[in-house]
C-alpha cells in the first residue's frame, strides 16, 4: 500500500492514519537540508588537506563518472547553476586536478575533464569514503538502499517540477509516469549533446572565468562555500 493509499485509508476510516502516512513524507523531507549540510561538513572536512573544497569533490566525481564533459553540461547534471560549478572548475584547474581539452562536437566550447593527478585524487577520496560507508554501514539491507534511492529521485523529480511551477491537471495524471519516462530519456540525452553550446565560447577553466560575477543562487553553492588553503598539487 502507497502512503497516498495509507492516507485515504486513515480518512476514510476516521483515524488518524491518514495524518501518520502523511507524516512520512513530511519525515523525510525534513531530514533532507540537515542531511545534506552533514555531508557537506564531512566532506569538507576530509578534502581540506588537498585545498579543496566539497565542491570539487562533487566536480570531480561528476568527471570521473561521466568522462569529460562542459561546463553547461556539468551544470545540467549536478542540477547547479553554471556559476559556482565555474568556479570550482577554475580552482580545480589551478590545482591541476582537471584541464580543458578540445571539444569535437562544438569548437568554441572546451570540454573539461580529469588529469592523472585529478583522477588519482578522487579515486583516493572515494576508497576512503567507500571503506568508511562500509564500516559504519554495513548493517542497512541493500534493499532499503535501494529503496531510499527510488524515493529520492522521486522526491527530486516532483520538488524540480515545483521549482519550475509546473502544474498538471487531474487528467494528465494518468500520463504523468510516462511523459516522466520521456523526460528522464531527454535529460540523459541533453548530457551527451549539449545544445546550450552556442553560448559556451567563455566556458575555459581558469582562463575566461564567467562565473566571479554575483552568484544568485545561494543554496547552489552551498556545497563549496568554505575553501581550504592549497597546500600544493599533490593533494597530501
Amino acid at each position: 500500500m502507497s502512503v497516498i493509499e495509507g492516507d485515504a485509508k486513515g480518512h476514510a476510516g476516521g483515524d488518524a492514519g491518514g495524518k501518520h502516512a502523511a507524516e512520512l513524507l513530511y519525515g523525510v523531507i525534513r531530514r533532507l537540508w540537515p542531511l545534506h549540510r552533514t555531508v557537506v561538513r564531512a566532506v569538507e572536512r576530509e578534502v581540506k588537506d588537498a585545498g579543496m573544497t566539497a565542491g570539487e569533490h562533487a566536480l570531480l566525481d561528476a568527471l570521473r563518472t561521466e568522462g569529460p564533459r562542459t561546463v553547461p553540461q556539468l551544470a545540467r547534471s549536478m542540477d547547479l547553476d553554471r556559476q559556482p560549478v565555474q568556479r570550482w572548475v577554475n580552482h580545480a584547474a589551478e590545482l591541476g586536478l582537471v584541464v580543458t581539452a578540445p571539444n569535437p562536437a562544438h569548437r568554441r566550447s572546451s570540454l573539461i575533464e580529469l588529469t592523472a593527478e585529478g583522477a588519482e585524487a578522487i579515486r583516493r577520496i572515494q576508497d576512503f569514503e567507500l571503506a568508511e560507508l562500509r564500516q559504519r554501514l554495513a548493517d542497512l539491507p541493500a534493499g532499503d538502499v535501494r529503496t531510499a534511492l527510488r524515493v529520492l529521485d522521486r522526491l527530486g523529480e516532483e520538488f524540480r517540477h515545483l521549482a519550475n511551477d509546473s502544474r498538471m491537471s487531474p487528467n494528465e495524471t494518468d500520463t504523468h509516469h510516462t511523459d516522466r519516462d520521456h523526460g528522464r530519456k531527454d535529460r540523459q540525452d541533453a548530457r551527451i549533446t549539449d545544445t546550450a553550446d552556442t553560448t559556451d565560447a567563455t566556458d575555459t577553466a581558469g582562463i575566461a572565468d564567467t562565473a566571479d560575477t554575483a552568484d544568485t543562487t545561494g543554496t547552489a553553492d552551498t556545497a563549496g562555500s568554505t575553501r581550504a588553503p592549497r597546500k600544493g598539487r599533490s593533494g597530501k
